[in-house]
């Protein structure tokens, strides 16, 4: 029989709070560098662990997916609560950090509160203590320790504050643990007494100490969600027994006149609003809050809405302005280094697979790096400072015109980086109904990995200048892809919600507008660099195989001397020209030719794929090799036999418009198919988002080439 690795008890710190507390923050501030992000096993939830040392005494930190109680209500609920109550016997924890917004206090004490039944270590991390004090809220710190007797230690996570003094709690605590006098929420005796019965039924589950099985009993009373989902984990001859005791508990609630739907909230609210009204006062003031001022401004229905689109203009703008000598930089690093490989190895097939297919093909992506990287700077800003959240509560109204909540604009804008992390992040979205329509409109938002293809297309074929001596015709056309993007998955929501899923329930939308902050630049550029190692380790490796794979099939069957005299019959004649010859036909009224067709196939291994393949292509293909760059080559390819202009502007707005719609990427196929547990939804996905996108392509090169315009 396996032996199940469990991590040992000693050391093991969670990190535990509800959403927009700042728990991020307080995550960074006390593990910097030393993180790990992954996903939890059997699941796509993201996992993040990190560390920091006490008088050379390692701690492990967990930080926990937020959550606002111990009942369950979404995947990332579910897993925080597993790993609290350590169902899956893999995480013994010595101590429970739960991050508290000083600002707002009664919601936060409420998971705060069901913690402490737990009779496990506990210390309160009483966070942005600074935004409690600018709205006048003040705090006694040690009429609280003195509540609860725990530590509680007052925290400005962005500034660092209170951290060393929170790392020396942890460590006391762990050293030497004492739960012997820590509260826990008072259940009157006449309560205990009408659930005691139930509480010996259910002291074969969950609960090791008396406190916290008292509370978890009161809880399968209080809640149907908490019940079915205990009595789906009981064994099957013991159903009608609990249902019976189940019974009996509730009607004795009743009969002392305590009814028993919600009866734990009810006696959590009763605690905490009397704590609240002892150690907390509030200095009443009529003068209108910094944030309320800017909300009136930032979600005004109108001007909230013009705002949105300029922040993300100037954003679009930034990324091609401030990223052209990064861009040079690292071209030119290819360059060399593919220069001096050549120095180093001989003439043959090594140092043309090593020149022409690895670095040709990796440099090729590395290239677009300091565009993803600015893409991510922003968002990152603009998500630490609130504005994210604005923008998801201005976007309801739009939501709910194609019959989705506000609650899917996040894992919609999430796909801005990467559609699998906004499918991922649809999980949090209760309603069926709308976590599927989300999960198939999500690929429609244009991805970092459609980054690439934009800028080469747009640096090549888009014509120099601005619009109104302000905007570049280059961010204009990147605003157009996105924005498309954007209208295409409005509309087939729509025809979703009429056809498809209309029998499904909708869902209310319920969002907490977190208070503005300062970006924390530090934490920032902590998560740019984590961005970096993804996306070099793990899509460096497809991109690096891929492109050896492409070099050999751009490079063979080799031809005779002969025949090599026209570099063009050489690439048509290998396995890559006989492929896209094959489905040139089919491709040719969208504009493209065999070699975009190539590309076309390779980038369903990963969107950004398409690049590295017309460098591959390219290099073997040009006279001299140094010449230019990609963008030149596709600028000045000229068809062998009428000597005339292969690709126009009008090729590249077609192109870019295919990759708008297709869904291009494997990766975000095989999620669908793990989310949706079904072949059906992501087998729909391809067919109707390649048909829509080949539809729109064609009508887009046709009617150009029809009015003559970009031709």
């Amino acid at each position: 029989m396996p032996v199940t690795s469990v991590i040992p008890k000693t050391n093991n710190i969670a990190l535990v709070g509800n959403p927009n507390t700042g728990k991020t923050s307080v995550f960074n501030a006390l593990t910097g560098l030393r993180q790990k992000v992954a996903n939890y096993p059997g699941v796509t939830v993201e996992k993040k662990t990190g560390s920091f040392s006490v008088n050379s005494t390692t701690f492990t930190v967990y930080d926990l997916p937020g959550l606002y109680s111990l009942i369950p209500k979404s995947l990332d609920d579910k897993i925080s609560t597993e790993i609290i109550y350590n169902h899956n016997n893999d995480v013994e924890l010595s101590c429970i950090v739960v991050v508290v917004d000083a600002a707002n206090l009664s919601r936060n004490l409420y998971l705060f509160t069901q913690i402490l039944d737990l009779q496990i270590p506990v210390v309160m991390a009483l966070n942005m203590i600074d935004v409690a004090d600018k709205k006048g809220i003040k705090i006694d710190i040690e009429g609280f320790k003195k509540e609860f007797n725990i530590p509680v230690i007052p925290l400005i996570a962005s500034k660092r504050s209170g951290l060393a003094e929170l790392k020396n709690t942890i460590s006391d605590l762990v050293t030497n643990p004492d739960i012997s006098q820590q509260k826990y929420m008072p259940i009157p005796d006449e309560i205990t007494k009408c659930i005691g019965d139930f509480r010996n039924f259910v002291k074969n589950g969950f609960c090791e100490s008396e406190v916290s099985l008292t509370a978890r009993s009161l809880r399968i009373i209080s809640s149907d969600h908490v019940l079915q989902d205990w009595i789906d984990k009981i064994d099957n001859t013991k159903i009608d027994e609990a249902q019976q005791s189940l019974a009996k508990a509730r009607k004795r609630l009743l009969e002392s006149n305590q009814h028993w739907s919600m009866l734990e909230t009810k006696l959590r609210y009763q605690w905490i609003d009397e704590v609240l009204k002892t150690y907390v006062h509030t200095s009443k003031t009529d003068k209108q809050s910094l944030s309320d001022r800017i909300d009136k401004i930032l979600t005004h229905k109108v001007g909230g809405l013009f705002i949105f689109f300029i922040v993300f203009a100037m954003i679009f703008q930034a990324i091609f302005s401030w990223a052209e000598l990064p861009m040079a930089l690292i071209e030119d690093g290819t360059n060399w280094l593919g220069q001096m490989v050549t120095q180093l190895i001989p003439a043959g097939a090594l140092q043309d697979m090593i020149v022409d297919g690895a670095i040709a093909g990796v440099g090729s992506i590395l290239v677009f790096l300091p565009q993803i990287l600015f893409l991510f700077f922003f968002l990152s800003i603009l998500e630490d400072t609130g504005y994210m959240a604005r923008v998801a509560f201005m976007l309801d109204r739009v939501m709910n015109s194609i019959g989705l909540s506000g609650r899917s604009v996040i894992p919609l804008l999430s796909s801005f980086a990467c559609a699998v992390p906004g499918i991922m992040a649809s999980r949090t979205i209760q309603n069926w109904r709308d976590r599927l329509v989300t999960i198939m409109i999500s690929p429609f938002m244009s991805c970092s990995a459609r980054l690439p293809v934009y800028v080469l297309l747009i640096g090549a074929f888009i014509p120099q200048g601005s619009f109104l001596g302000i905007v570049s015709y280059s961010a204009l056309t990147l605003l157009a892809m996105y924005t498309l993007g954007i209208v295409a998955a409005i509309l087939v929501a729509l025809v979703f919600k009429k056809f498809i899923v209309r029998t499904m329930p909708s869902s209310s939308f319920v969002l907490e507008l977190p208070a503005y902050h300062r970006p924390n630049l530090r934490y920032t550029f902590l998560q740019l660099l984590e961005r970096v190692k993804i996306f070099v380790t793990d899509a460096g490796k497809i991109i690096l195989a891929m492109s050896i794979v492409l070099w050999f099939m751009a490079s063979y069957p080799k031809s005779d001397e002969s025949d090599t005299s026209n570099s063009s019959q050489k690439i048509e004649q290998s396995y890559a020209g006989k492929i896209g010859k094959f489905i040139e036909p089919a491709i040719k009224p969208l504009g493209f030719d065999w070699k975009i067709g190539v590309g076309l196939l390779t980038s369903f291994a990963a969107r950004e794929v398409m690049v590295s393949t017309l460098a591959t292509i390219y290099n073997v293909e040009g006279a001299d090799e140094t010449s230019g760059s990609l963008k030149e080559s596709l600028k000045n390819d000229r068809d062998p036999v009428t000597g005339e202009l292969l690709y126009s502007p009008l090729t590249a707005i077609s192109l870019m418009v295919f990759f708008v719609l297709a869904c291009q990427c494997m990766a975000t196929v095989a999620i669908v198919k793990r989310e949706t547990n079904s072949w059906r939804w992501p087998i729909t996905m391809i067919a109707y988002m390649t048909g829509l996108a080949y539809l729109a392509s064609l009508l887009t090169f046709q009617i150009g080439s029809y009015l003559g315009i970009g031709v």
